[in-house]
């Protein structure tokens, strides 16, 4: 059940001005009946009540708290004032529908989106821990496929963890305005993590194939070998090509898993590559 809060003087202060630093304080001025208030006061509760983790109901009684309505210019009923970090910040005079007081709380109101990206930075920040940032990222990136900070922060992620051809296409969507040093980072990792896959020991082993393209050894290490230069996906196709031919083939199955479980939740490769492998075990 939601509930509000009645301004007073008494307790003016602890709203307005301490609780609108953690929160947005909705202040609803209103007159008992009054019929413009009576009419919207129960759209605007109801409105609230579906904000009220990131939102404080306030109401001020017109009739009896006239200083506080002065205090902020209120001129005819109803009035919504938002209120943060003990200043005004956005409102209404007069009737509204829903749909109207919704689209002028969520101009303020924290996003779901924005949550998991402050969980993701502090993932990164703190332990370098791309891998429980990466679902986070990936989760707030489905809710907005716009914001180009989600998008950069999940192609650094993805390079991190080897998902070198989801990171370059994340790049290719980012406007030259929002090309910051973050982006260049991510850009230099991709070269670096291509140039790793053109070592001498990548090179040398795809050429052993090349001569004897059956070669299940050669696969396997060649595998391994992408796999360290975070060529995931690569790595995975190839060694799963092993276990096709020969399921109990040395190493190769462990190989497989540990790649598998390597890959964050949410990564669409882990679900792909695990229901591979599970038809081939089951």
């Amino acid at each position: 059940m939601h509930s509000h809060i009645d301004i007073t003087p008494e307790n003016f202060q602890q709203v307005i001005l301490q609780d609108s630093q953690n929160k947005i304080v909705m202040v609803e001025f209103w007159a008992a009946g009054y019929e413009p208030s009576d009419a919207i006061a129960p759209l605007i509760a109801s409105v609230a009540s579906k904000y009220s983790e990131s939102l404080v109901h306030a109401r001020v009684d017109c009739q009896h708290q006239q200083e506080i309505a002065g205090q902020f210019g209120v001129q005819g009923l109803p009035t919504v004032i938002l209120v943060k970090e003990g200043q005004p910040l956005d409102g209404f005079a007069g009737p509204q529908t829903e749909e109207q007081i919704v689209a002028l709380l969520e101009k303020h109101l924290p996003k779901p989106e924005d949550a998991l990206f402050e969980q993701a930075q502090a993932c990164i920040a703190n332990d370098e821990d791309y891998q429980q940032a990466f679902p986070l990222l990936k989760e707030a990136y489905q809710l907005d496929e716009t914001r180009a900070d989600i998008k950069l922060l999940l192609a650094d992620s993805a390079v991190e963890l080897g998902q070198i051809k989801l990171a370059k296409d994340l790049l290719e969507t980012i406007g030259l305005v929002d090309q910051d040093a973050l982006y260049n980072s991510v850009v230099g990792k991709i070269e670096l993590a291509e140039q790793a896959a053109e070592s001498p020991e990548i090179k040398a082993l795809q050429a052993e194939l090349l001569a004897q393209p059956d070669s299940l050894e050669i696969k396997t290490q060649l595998a391994v070998q992408l796999h360290q230069a975070n060529q995931t996906e690569e790595a995975l196709e190839l060694i799963m090509s092993v276990l096709y031919k020969d399921l109990n083939f040395g190493e190769a199955k462990k190989l497989t898993l540990d790649m598998i479980n390597a890959l964050p939740d949410g990564e669409p490769l882990k679900s792909k590559y695990r229901r591979k492998i599970y038809s081939l075990l089951y």
